[in-house]
């Protein structure tokens, strides 16, 4: 699991810029380089259209550390991805906090939603059409797992090797 002192390099997005993206001065900011920082947080509003932007955050932010193997960058992506989307469709929050993280070897993905389930978890199955997001998040990381947070939130994180 990742740190819960973070000091690295910390981004809010507003619903404006999320429905704006990528036409908006954090967007250009961010093109230009991630702040140099082994550390990276991201907090968006729980709207369908943030997750592809921290997929292009979780990019950049890769991009910056100089990871550039694509089987990482895969894995990595993947794992934002899921994480995001279960957090937006699955909780009541009104944002979600995506982290990541270079730990000697290790990529480390953390995301911390405000708790509140919201609808009917799925039950993965190969004739289901949902439901099966998770497997493939545990499939795409050597570690995974959750903890639950005092103020009613929950935090999913992931362990992907950066050694392939």
């Amino acid at each position: 699991m990742l740190p819960t002192a973070w000091s690295g390099a910390q981004i809010a997005l507003s619903p404006q810029e999320i429905e704006q993206w990528p036409k908006t001065a954090s967007a250009r900011t961010l093109a230009d380089g991630w702040p140099s920082s082994r550390l990276a947080s991201f907090r968006v509003p729980t709207l369908k259209r943030a997750v592809p932007v921290c997929r292009q955050l979780a990019r950049l932010w890769m991009d910056s550390e100089d990871i550039t193997d694509e089987s990482v960058r895969c894995a990595a992506l993947l794992v934002i991805s899921e994480l995001m989307t279960n957090a937006v469709v699955h909780t009541n929050s009104v944002s979600i906090t995506g982290r990541l993280q270079k730990d000697g070897d290790w990529l480390l993905v953390e995301v911390q939603d405000e708790g509140g389930t919201s609808s009917d978890p799925h039950r993965g199955g190969n004739a289901n059409e949902y439901g099966r997001g998770l497997v493939v998040v545990a499939q795409s990381a050597q570690a995974l797992g959750t903890q639950l947070e005092t103020d009613g939130g929950r935090t999913f994180w992931a362990r992907i090797s950066l050694t392939g």
